[in-house]
């Protein structure tokens, strides 16, 4: 019996219990991430504490507003959320939720950037029209939800069969996020800056569209010249061949390396510098 009156199991029991919560909670979290429940979860908080200052200042008017707020909340979130906790209950039952990963993150960006890198040399040189957008912070979910639904494995080879023509889904975006194809056919925004190119088409706009109001890397291989394009943040990389698309995407996929660690990548995957 330690002093307090908990004895070592006591202890052990409340420390599992804590852990697991946060290990839930934790999960919860990396699932919504970049979804719009993280923006409404911080207007939840935003109104926490607005009802706790209220406490403390005894505004009561303000109390008893935030007061129905937090009263009808759980109604609300389950409403808004809805999406959100079907995702979440489909994947803990297919057992995704608490599933971890059998590779690590270094070998999922490799073959997720040589999948990428293969295809579009592959459509390229064959002067097949493109569209990737791959997801990084910023989620984009509400576009992959305008296409066709895919949630398949990222390789070359269905990467390039999406895109042959006259199929059905050869036409608008595919989105990858993590190392999978989230969906194809997706519409994306299209930009309407003036400082595009006239000769680009809808593929080049819809794509620095996206890296207007995203941070996502969108890449684009011309139907017409079999050109590569990339775009970040607004700004628009044209006509880049397969090693700078590879290191372009191996900077903003992972952590920028030292040259010493692209050098030893490069003798991995058999790549010359």
């Amino acid at each position: 019996m330690l002093d307090g009156g908990f004895d070592f199991l006591d202890l052990l029991r409340i420390g599992v219990d804590i852990a697991l919560v946060w290990y839930v909670l934790y999960k919860l979290i990396m699932l919504i991430r970049g979804t719009k429940a993280i923006q409404l979860l911080k207007g939840i908080a935003v109104v926490m504490v607005v009802w706790g200052v209220s406490m403390l200042l005894n505004l009561q008017t303000i109390q008893f507003i935030t007061g129905q707020v937090i009263n009808w909340g759980v109604i609300v979130i389950v409403i808004l959320f809805q999406p959100e906790l079907r995702r979440a209950l489909e994947q803990l039952g297919r057992g995704n939720i608490f599933a971890r990963s059998g590779s690590s993150a270094e070998e999922i960006i490799q073959n997720e950037i040589e999948a990428i890198v293969t295809s579009c040399n592959y459509m390229g040189k064959r002067r097949i029209g493109a569209l990737i957008s791959i997801e990084r912070e910023t989620g984009i979910g509400d576009y992959a939800e305008t296409g066709i639904p895919i949630n398949g494995k990222l390789t070359h080879q269905l990467l390039t069969n999406i895109f042959t023509p006259n199929t059905p889904l050869h036409d608008g975006a595919v989105i990858i996020k993590n190392e999978e194809i989230t969906a194809a056919a997706c519409y994306l925004p299209l930009s309407e800056s003036p400082f595009i190119s006239k000769e680009l088409g809808t593929r080049h706009r819809a794509a620095m569209g996206i890296s207007e109001v995203t941070d996502a890397l969108t890449i684009v291989v011309s139907e017409e010249t079999g050109a590569v394009s990339c775009t970040k943040n607004g700004e628009l990389h044209r006509d880049i061949d397969e090693e700078k698309l590879r290191e372009m995407l191996l900077t903003h996929l992972s952590i920028v390396p030292k040259a010493s660690d692209k050098k030893s990548w490069k003798r991995r995957t058999g790549k010359r510098g």
